[in-house]
């Protein structure tokens, strides 16, 4: 059997369309990750096996999902199939074979590579469940149809080592004095060799005493000039390197941002972090290994001609014995990237940790699973230590053989050099030049093999990045860029049907039609989970509707620009963001001059002006990340104000006074009121007080309209909303 085909994944959540990569490939066909992640419908917690099936339909794969137990596993013969693994990932098994009593199977573990495993420790891995007194575990059996062959992989433009060097365009004259610079420093060097073998062969030959004085002045210069020359290189290189950093780096956040919502429920924070810092691999590769390689190669061309004038014997040693170091290094390339992809999903991993352990430190305290937190962060270190150990003992397998085939190298040279002086075929100080040229030229030939490294790492950080950068905007082009949208229009959702997932996926809004007129207030209200902040991120086109349409008067609002559509629109979420700014900055982030008297009215409205006024700096005082040092109903005001201070023609408020205690909510509820005329206010909250003066209340129970009306009619039919309210309002049954 052939080696079977193995593809790592790009992310930790990447296992699944990794694996059903894989087995297409297997059997003749190559899609892209990309498409197999859009088509499995990824969440933040990762995918499902109907996600994975769903993906395998589209590309003419049929799969059926099964619980078995490990006999029937060994005699399956729908090989290679899918496993779920450690109830938290999935692998491909694709091989079962006896051999001297035993029976081994064979799996591609997108995270770590093609593994062996006997019986027990595929047990140990597989089963999840007891049914029968029989232990089983879950597959996913996947059958090849006539519609595999036909499927076409879609196309996803990469990026390329070519893409990056337009960073380096805008800086041409800086560009052509490093290598001005490079070859003047590579001439002065080259002068060196000749100036060793004139001190011995005419001042120490001819004990010339003031000759070899000369000779040691011009060398002195030559090195002043040197050092001269690197020290301006370095600062030119310093220039370059830090602006194409902070453009690789401003191109990747204007990429997010313009990303659909959709993109970051399958992302972790730390796999974005993780990808900026790959942007500091590829600015060194652009700026430092690139030209590196261009004076290691001019380098080696310069001493290598006179080496060949001095001896082509000694020039032929060298040339093979360099081409065997670069070759005894590439054996150790493919093992070393899967090393670095390890590196990265497991650093992803610990990043994610600490900033949970950093941000639920107090939670952690109050639940006294210190220790227990404590232990999966070293768990993860474990983890990392085993890769990093790994990393070590393939670099010290490198360095030994490196080492080995320089030291022959040298030892042979050395001889026929030797021997040469002795036969009188070159003089005393030709050998010595020829040691010198031979050292010289160790340093670039080190530099040719670090490029190569260079090289892999840039293409790497390329691969993760132009995932990012091959995703499809928000703004898509079929968008109407120039609505206008008046402010007077109201919304209307027509038989809206949304699931987070593919249209098999379990519905979170069934087939809803609302009518939400301008000007008015709209409460929606119901149970947890019914719905009804999913709703409003439709309204605000964080996700588009999986079936139906929502419209902005006469427009869909797919149609129309979001960036537009949002500039009309305040909102107050439930996760809402409190930013490491000043109060000020928070209420108004946009960035343009803060209009204080609108500042002002806003603090007023969310009563809380009297607190930030109280502060030694008022309205300058910095708050910490995420808010640190306000209480949650203060975070709550500050984020009501700054949807006031936008004065919006659209409010939409979930759950935006849940934090506060009485006094406060009665006083920001009637500057509202007053806030709220002639503006269109859609409002999800539980609390009665925030609700029953609205002129439409809708209430939802598992992604359907139950009920609608106002506050006395819904009161008057005693069904849902009643009973919703009912202990608020201490009604009799």
């Amino acid at each position: 059997m052939s080696k079977f085909p193995f593809y790592k994944q790009l992310d930790g959540m990447d296992c699944g369309p990794s694996c059903l990569r894989m087995i297409a490939k297997y059997y003749g066909k190559t899609f892209s990750v990309q498409q197999l992640r859009e088509q499995s419908y990824i969440q933040r917690t990762g995918v499902n096996l109907l996600g994975i099936s769903e993906a395998a339909a589209s590309i003419g794969l049929r799969a059926t999902g099964i619980r078995t137990s490990m006999e029937k596993l060994k005699q399956q013969s729908k090989l290679p199939c899918i496993i779920h693994w450690n109830q938290e990932h999935f692998v491909v098994l694709y091989k079962i074979e006896k051999k001297r009593g035993k029976t081994w199977f064979y799996i591609a573990d997108p995270a770590y590579g093609l593994l062996k495993y006997e019986e027990q420790e595929l047990k140990k891995c597989w089963i999840s469940t007891t049914q029968g007194g029989i232990e089983k575990g879950i597959a996913l059996l996947l059958d090849v149809t006539p519609q595999f062959y036909e499927a076409e992989p879609i196309k996803y433009e990469k990026l390329s080592l070519w893409y990056l060097f337009h960073y380096v365009r805008p800086y041409k004259k800086a560009m052509i004095q490093l290598i001005i610079g490079l070859l003047a420093g590579s001439l002065l060097q080259l002068v060196f060799p000749f100036l060793t073998q004139t001190i011995v062969d005419q001042g120490i030959g001819h004990r010339n005493l003031n000759f070899i004085q000369l000779i040691l002045a011009a060398q002195l210069m030559l090195v002043f000039s040197r050092t001269l020359i690197e020290v301006i290189r370095r600062c030119i290189l310093l220039h370059i390197s830090t602006r194409v950093n902070v453009s690789l780096i401003s191109d990747f956040l204007s990429k997010l941002m313009r990303l659909p919502m959709r993109f970051f429920d399958s992302k972790l924070a730390g796999d974005l972090i993780r990808r900026i810092e790959d942007h500091n691999r590829i600015e060194s590769f652009l700026t430092q290994s690139v030209l590196n390689i261009l004076f290691s190669t001019l380098t080696v061309v310069i001493f290598g001609i006179v080496l060949a004038i001095y001896s082509w014997k000694i020039f032929l040693i060298f040339i093979l014995f360099s081409a065997a170091y670069m070759g005894w290094v590439k054996l150790f390339m493919r093992k070393r990237a899967d090393l670095n992809r390890k590196n990265f999903e497991q650093m992803s991993v610990n990043q994610n940790n600490l900033m949970q352990l950093i941000y639920g430190m107090q939670d952690i305290k109050l639940l006294g699973c210190e220790q227990q937190k404590r232990w999966e962060w070293e768990n993860i270190q474990a983890s990392l230590f085993r890769i990093n150990m790994s990393s070590l003992n393939l670099g010290q397998w490198q360095q030994v053989g490196a080492v080995l085939i320089n030291e022959v190298k040298n030892v042979l040279i050395t001889v026929l050099s030797a021997t040469a002086v002795l036969h009188g075929s070159i003089t005393l100080g030709v050998m010595l030049s020829i040691q010198y040229i031979i050292g010289q030229m160790q340093g670039p030939i080190s530099q040719f093999v670090s490029f190569m490294q260079d090289t892999q790492d840039a293409q790497l950080s390329l691969e993760r990045l132009g995932e990012i950068h091959g995703k499809p905007d928000e703004e898509t082009e079929g968008m109407d860029q120039d609505t206008q949208i008046s402010g007077k229009d109201p919304i209307q959702l027509q038989n809206v049907v949304f699931t987070y997932g593919s249209e098999k996926s379990k519905r979170i809004i069934k087939g809803l039609s609302l009518d939400i007129p301008a000007g008015k207030t709209t409460a929606i209200v119901g149970l947890s989970g019914s719905g009804k902040t999913t709703l409003i991120k439709l309204m605000l086109g964080f996700y588009p509707p999986t079936g139906g349409a929502v419209m902005i008067g006469n427009q869909s609002l797919q149609k129309i620009s979001f960036k537009e559509w949002r500039k009309h629109c305040g909102v107050v979420m439930q996760e809402g963001f409190i930013f490491g700014d000043t109060i000020a900055n928070n209420i108004a982030p946009d960035g343009s001059m803060i209009d204080k008297e609108r500042l002002l009215y806003a603090v007023e409205m969310a009563n809380i002006r009297e607190f930030i006024e109280s502060l030694p700096l008022k309205y300058n005082t910095k708050i910490g990340n995420t808010g640190q040092g306000l209480s949650q109903g203060q975070k709550q005001r500050i984020l009501i104000a700054r949807a006031i201070y936008r004065n919006p023609d659209y409010l939409f408020f979930d759950e935006a006074t849940n934090a506060l205690d009485t006094d406060n909510e009665k006083v920001i509820q009637e500057n509202l009121e007053r806030f709220f005329k002639d503006k269109t206010v859609v409002i999800v909250a539980h609390r009665l007080s925030t609700v029953k003066n609205a002129d439409q209340i809708v209430v939802l129970k598992e992604g359907e309209i139950t009920e609608r009306g106002t506050h006395e009619e819904l009161i008057a039919r005693q069904s849902g909303y009643y009973r919703l309210v009912k202990n608020q309002l201490e009604l009799s049954a």
